[in-house]
């Protein structure tokens, strides 16, 4: 029997990583027992900072009426990373989270209720169905704000939410209400005739932001009207039929040339073809001989002739001061539309469309009713709330405005008076609540003259700074072109507009002392102190009651959000916001209602910063819809991969633009969160013993070190930079591709040597514990305010303690003398080296010359100076030696740099691996580490 050879296992003397931080995440089982360490952290922050200077981000206020959905997700994330940042900068940043409470969105669903029973929102009559009706609006406001306030918690949002503000809260529509008469009594606001969106589905007012516009196919008629005592007509053009019957003028531009032509051959229209009735201005000419000689624009021309289909010739040029002295009939003036219908200049009539003749009816149009008003047009109320035409309109009484416009075509074709019919596919606004047309309608609403206020708020806007930038002239150019703001509506869920009207003069009580006494009954008991007080409460002794009444419309929901800024962030923390955040479309929104409202009231913006995102896609770019079944609920995510994957998709997307998300998405960012994963991990398994008192002084650091915190350095620069710029997104991609590509690739490869190899004591060991060390603290503050729980994780793990939290904790301290430029350059130096030789070890290694890099000998050929030991630490090879020649080499890969690689003669380290001559079993390192030789044993 021959002698066999034994080695001893040196397992247990190379310090291996050890943690007890999985390498898997199980984020949706982990985070809500994490959660409870949270749950008096925002209590304990304030404690700690009570003292520090505020930063203030106002927290917009949400509809209180369904579960959050990704929007929602990516707003919050964001106002809770910037939030925690500026906590962790060393600022006290509370944050109060607020809910919408009123308005038409909660409203909508109580009347759903109520249609499923049977019954009508109309047959509210009594004071008593109004408090009940408003009472299971709160009750539903309430329920959903519950709810919301834990999707928003499992989020990992840290706020107030013992404490938040709520727009039905009585101290909250008491504060409306005084900032309501503020400009009450002030003279800005008053009751008005003006055309506002009405909602004939919902009956109410609508604001802007309450409108989306959907592509639907409208008919497209052009219509005589025909000119008293000439034998032509002038044709106007519409989408709208239903808005002839309230048509009191026609507009033309004067800067425009109109042509009157006459048609070789009769229009083809539904008998008319045998008619020759008389007009009753005694002319004896048809509707059908009318229609023959029409005036149109002359570029339009092309346009209309290729509606009707016939064959025309120019009769004369119609210069504008002719049609200014012109009147038509209406074109059913025999059936009750016996009025004049003149003509008129306006500015906003194109050749884009039409006729360049515009039909005009100022009860229904912007445009239309501001001629009507230059002219001193009597305003036509033809149609009720419901969309129904009253009982008086002649032929259509009764009709509904969305269905009579076939009625409205024949009985003009009758008349022989409609030219062309066909169908167009537009854009036309909708309810974003009912889903459901709207109309122009010009009622009487209460307004707030801007006038004053938009000069103050357009100074405003330029010492506001917006992020991005494209946000100031968006929101400029809206306040420039608005009208006055309609605070009104007419519903029964809300502040109530508690203005008190005398019943013969129609002027409101502009009366201080009766004002703030309805605030002082709201404040003790709700906005249904308007309905069930008697109005003597409020007037007192000063005036006689029966002289007045209450008008009982509610508040705009903008303008109750548009005081936020004032029963919270002034009321609470006696100062403005620092910054607000939220969608894009809040430029119509909430930032100018918070705009406006401030600006009124105190001459100032309530924000000094305004952020704003993008809106939420599926992956494929489209908008996510109940009907296109692409809807991707927060709920479902953080159920299946938990909510730092929102999170981290929240800050890692260009939120200044759309953004989108699926599942492929969903898949690459558990890629990029198990990157991170690993970093720490690797890091905590480094540091499993590690004491603060093996940490190594800078300058006694080898320059690989010196280097990993000259990165880090710059690392922090940018971050500084991009929190000032609220390019938080910059920052985290440049923060994951240090993990990846300078940590994880670089250095923990390069010093897993020493790390696992090297003497506990050794300087150079320690040194990398105390890099890993700094890094730990670094990555997981900087990631703190993204993966909140992850790093929460992180945090106990290392410290082994739950009883504070790395959301405690400010930003690492880097000290400035870790900006190195001399290492810096040195390192960078050998790191192109270090390029040259890998390429050309992946060369051997596919030739099956060596195995693994320790296995290689590299000869080298480079100019200048070179620290040869450190780059062959960066190597990871056996050894290095320099040629003084580049002669005989074979491989160049960069200027001035010449490699070949050979395997490495001698010995394996047991221990190390590393191959050496002198090698027997261990390496001269391994060897005083161990403390022993090899035995051997027969």
């Amino acid at each position: 029997m021959g002698k066999i050879k034994i080695f001893m296992s040196y397992k247990d003397t190379v310090f291996l990583p050890k943690t007890d931080f999985s390498m898997k995440g199980d984020l949706a089982k982990k985070e809500p027992g994490l959660l409870k360490n949270w749950e008096k952290l925002y209590e304990r922050l304030r404690v700690s900072s009570k003292d520090k200077e505020k930063f203030i981000l106002m927290f917009g206020p949400p509809y209180a009426n369904g579960h959050i959905h990704m929007g929602h997700a990516l707003t919050y994330v964001l106002k809770d990373i910037i939030n925690k940042t500026h906590q962790m900068l060393g600022y006290d940043s509370p944050m109060i989270p607020g809910w919408d409470s009123h308005g038409l969105p909660i409203e909508w669903k109580i009347e759903e209720q109520y249609r499923k029973k049977g019954m009508s929102k109309d047959d509210i009559k009594t004071t008593e169905q109004i408090l009940e009706f408003r009472q299971n609006c709160r009750d539903f406001a309430k329920q959903w704000m519950d709810v919301q306030r834990e999707e928003l918690k499992r989020l990992g949002i840290v706020v107030d939410f013992e404490d938040p503000y709520n727009t039905m809260h009585f101290e909250s529509e008491a504060e409306i209400v005084n900032q309501m008469n503020h400009f009450l009594l002030n003279g800005t606001l008053y009751q008005g005739l003006r055309p506002i969106m009405w909602s004939v589905v919902e009956q109410t007012a609508l604001a802007d932001n309450e409108v989306e516009y959907k592509n639907i196919k409208s008919p497209s008629i052009y219509v005589a009207f025909p000119v008293q005592g000439e034998d032509f007509s002038c044709v106007i053009w519409t989408t709208t039929p239903w808005t002839l019957p309230a048509n009191r003028a026609i507009c033309f531009n004067k800067d425009l040339e109109y042509v009157l032509i006459e048609l070789t051959s009769s229009p083809s229209s539904r008998g008319t073809e045998s008619r020759g009735d008389l007009l009753e201005d005694g002319h004896g000419l048809s509707g059908l001989a009318m229609t023959k000689r029409i005036i149109v624009a002359k570029e339009c021309l092309d346009r209309f002739i290729g509606a009707v289909g016939q064959v025309y010739k120019v009769v004369r040029d119609i210069p504008s001061d002719e049609l200014s002295k012109m009147k038509c009939h209406h074109p059913l003036y025999k059936h009750g539309y016996d009025f004049d219908v003149p003509l008129f200049h306006g500015d906003h009539v194109t050749l884009e469309a039409g006729t360049g003749l515009v039909h005009t009816a100022p009860g229904h149009g912007i445009e239309d009713f501001e001629i009507g008003k230059q002219h001193n047009i009597k305003v036509p109320h033809l149609i009720g709330d419901n969309g129904i035409y009253y009982e008086d309109v002649p032929l259509f009484a009764g009709e509904h405005v969305f269905k009579v416009g076939p009625k409205v075509m024949d009985a003009i074709e009758d008349e022989g008076y409609l030219m062309a019919k066909g169908e167009i596919e537009h854009s036309y606004p909708h309810s974003w609540r009912s889903k459901k047309p709207l109309i122009y309608r010009t009622t009487h609403q209460w307004f707030i003259d801007i006038k004053e206020i938009r000069k103050k708020a357009l100074t405003e806007i330029e010492k506001v700074e917006w992020y991005p930038a494209s946000g100031k002239n968006r929101i400029r150019s809206m306040v420039e072109t608005r009208p006055d703001w309609c605070i009104s509506r007419q519903r029964f869920w809300g502040t109530p507009l508690a203005i008190f009207m005398h019943k013969k003069t129609k002027e409101p009580l502009r009366d201080k002392a009766v004002q703030d006494r309805v605030v002082e009954a709201i404040k003790k008991e709700g906005g249904d102190a308007w309905y069930t007080k008697d109005i003597s409460y409020f007037l007192g002794d000063k005036y006689n009651a029966n002289d007045y009444e209450k008008v009982f419309d509610v508040l705009d929901v903008w303008f109750d959000s548009g005081c936020v800024h004032q029963f919270v962030t002034k009321k609470r923390f006696g100062r403005l916001a620092d910054v607000v955040l939220e969608g894009s479309d809040q430029h119509r929104g909430w930032f100018q209602s918070l705009l406006l409202e401030s600006v009124g009231i105190q001459d100032v913006a309530p924000y000094k910063k305004v952020v704003t995102h993008g809106f939420v896609l599926d992956e494929h770019g489209y908008k996510m819809s109940k009907s296109l079944g692409n809807s991707v609920s927060p709920q479902k995510i953080i159920e299946e991969h938990g909510a730092d994957i929102i999170r981290q998709w929240a800050i890692f997307s260009d939120y200044t633009e759309d953004l989108r998300i699926g599942n492929e998405i969903i898949r690459r960012h558990q890629d990029l969160y198990r990157r991170f994963r690993n970093t720490f991990r690797y890091l905590l398994g480094a540091l499993s013993d590690f004491k603060e008192e093996e940490i190594v002084e800078y300058k006694d650091m080898p320059d690989l070190e010196k280097y990993m915190l000259h990165l880090v350095s710059h690392l922090d620069h940018l971050h500084k930079e991009c929190i000032a710029d609220f390019k938080y997104s910059k920052f985290y991609e440049a923060l994951h591709y240090f993990c990846t590509k300078e940590l994880s690739s670089f250095y923990f490869d390069i010093r897993k040597d020493s790390l696992y190899c090297d003497a506990s004591n050794d300087i150079k060991r320690r040194s990398t514990r105390t890099v890993m060390y700094y890094m730990l603290q670094i990555l997981m503050r900087y990631l703190a305010p993204v993966l909140s729980f992850t790093t929460e994780e992180v945090y106990q793990s290392f410290t082994q303690q739950t009883e504070k939290s790395v959301h405690e904790l400010g930003f690492f301290d880097i000290k400035i003398e870790w900006i190195n430029k001399v290492v810096a350059k040195k390192i960078d130096h050998l790191r192109e080296v270090r390029n040259v030789i890998t390429g050309a070890l992946e060369i051997e290694r596919a030739n099956k010359v060596i195995g693994s890099s320790l296995e290689a000998v590299v000869d080298l050929y480079v100019e200048g100076a070179i620290d040869l030991e450190l780059l062959n630490e960066m190597t990871i090879t056996s050894s290095i030696e320099l040629s003084q020649s580049k002669d005989g080499f074979s491989l160049e890969e960069i200027a001035n740099v010449y490699c070949k690689i050979s395997k490495a003669s001698g010995e394996k380290c047991e221990r190390c691996w590393r191959v050496d001559p002198e090698v027997k079993t261990l390496c001269k390192r391994c060897s005083n580490v161990v403390g022993k030789s090899e035995h051997a044993a027969s």
